[in-house]
């Protein structure tokens, strides 16, 4: 079994910045992707940001240039730096985890709550 732990979620004035951090457990020996995806009330999930075992980023338009992505391989951690924050990046924000390819597994976290207040 896999758990994805997320942290860092909370409320935040716009302009302020917040640190999330995703920290993996369980059966899961090897990862290759990691990532931050968001879905606010209404609207379909989409990429924030995501870092692959190569160290290749992958950034949403929408966050472009405010959100830095990064990960600790010996702690099974990623993070997730978002700084100017605005009020249209309240979401809840998930935590993925790819396994390697083949027969790679996708996982989930249960998400964590960014409200940014103007």
């Amino acid at each position: 079994q896999v758990e994805l732990l997320e942290s860092g979620g909370g409320l935040v004035q716009a302009g302020g910045s917040l640190r999330l951090s995703c920290a993996a457990s369980g059966s899961i020996f090897s990862i290759h992707m990691m990532g931050w995806y968001r879905q606010a009330p209404g609207k379909q999930r989409e990429l924030v940001a995501a870092i692959s075992s190569g160290d290749i980023l992958y950034y949403g338009d929408s966050v472009k240039g405010r959100v830095t992505i990064s990960r600790d391989n010996a702690k099974k951690t990623a993070y997730l730096q978002m700084n100017h924050l605005e009020p249209g990046d309240t979401a809840v924000y998930y935590c993925n985890v790819e396994t390697p390819p083949p027969g790679g597994m996708d996982y989930w976290g249960k998400g964590t709550l960014v409200t940014v207040s103007s």
